[in-house]
């Protein structure tokens, strides 16, 4: 990390991240603002919410201005800051990240439910599990307690699967999961003679389809070509694998839930795109998501 300083810093390449609170960059990370947020925070105090998340790496939902979250136990001083906002539990810091102190795994996931929807919190519980910062069964019991975002992880809850690779692929499984289509993560295809040919974000189960999402990855030309590789295996070995791109999953859902409609061999079903399209407008993807979130946000800081 680099210096921080309290009061007044008049030295040029510094920024000043509050009052009372600088830090010796013009360009600061995340642990350095957090380490200059110290300065004015009491020992007490603990990051949480989309904070914490950020900074032990989990998978954020589409970025929204958001202030800094921090935990505060009850009874302790009340610091009021612009770009701060407290909240006020009994939690108290469990884990130190960069030297930072941070809320317990499930703790901060409480809190993200707070204030995010579904498909917004379910890649960030994803890999948090997947990162085995929490496990699924604390999930479970937090979830029991009758604060605000217990609701929200609750529901979130069977949505979760920790063998998720990627947010995008978290987000796809919500959408077949939405539409009544049983897939798989992380499927293993082999051959006739049980040879390996290929691991497949998500199988239709019962058919042999993959869905996978293509990010930016597979336009390097090295990747591209084991890609084609791959799919030329799979071809001849009886499988058809769909690649999306992110804008195709939440725009365009309605196509992928057709395609897994016709390899299942039933018929279309409105109810089941207005499903999909329902979590899209609640979360920080859609545009009523993100006025909520600020809205929140502004009124809480």
């Amino acid at each position: 990390m680099v210096e921080v300083a309290r009061s007044k810093v008049r030295r040029t390449g510094w920024t000043s991240v509050t009052p009372g609170a600088h830090v010796a960059t013009r360009s600061p990370e995340l642990p350095d603002l957090l380490q200059a947020w110290c300065l004015v925070l009491p020992e007490t105090a603990a990051f949480t919410h989309l904070t914490a998340a950020e900074l032990q790496g989990w998978w954020l939902p589409a970025r929204v201005p958001a202030p800094v979250f921090v935990n505060v136990p009850r009874g302790d001083r009340h610091p009021q800051r612009r770009g701060l906002a407290i909240s006020r539990t009994t939690a108290t810091a469990a884990v130190t990240v960069t030297g930072l102190p941070v809320t317990a795994a499930v703790e901060t996931l409480l809190a993200c439910a707070r204030d995010l929807d579904l498909l917004d919190l379910v890649p960030l519980a994803d890999s948090a599990l997947r990162l085995g910062h929490c496990s699924m069964e604390e999930l479970e019991e937090r979830a029991k307690d009758r604060r605000p975002g217990a609701r929200m992880l609750r529901r979130a809850i069977p949505l979760l699967d920790a063998r998720s690779e990627s947010p995008w692929e978290s987000v796809m499984r919500v959408l077949h999961t939405a539409a009544g289509i049983p897939v798989e993560p992380q499927h293993v295809v082999r051959d006739a003679r049980g040879g390996f040919v290929a691991r497949a974000d998500l199988w239709l189960v019962g058919t042999r389809r993959l869905h996978e999402y293509d990010g930016e990855v597979h336009r390097d030309r090295d990747t591209h070509r084991a890609d084609l590789d791959r799919d030329r295996r799979l071809v001849e070995t009886g499988w058809q694998r769909c690649g999306y791109t992110s804008n195709e999953v939440l725009r365009r859902g309605g196509s992928i839930i057709a395609s897994a409609d016709a390899v299942l061999g039933r018929g279309w079903d409105p109810v089941r795109l207005d499903s999909w399209r329902a979590l899209v407008r609640a979360s920080l993807y859609g545009p009523g998501g993100r006025t909520r979130v600020r809205t929140r946000w502004r009124t809480d800081g």
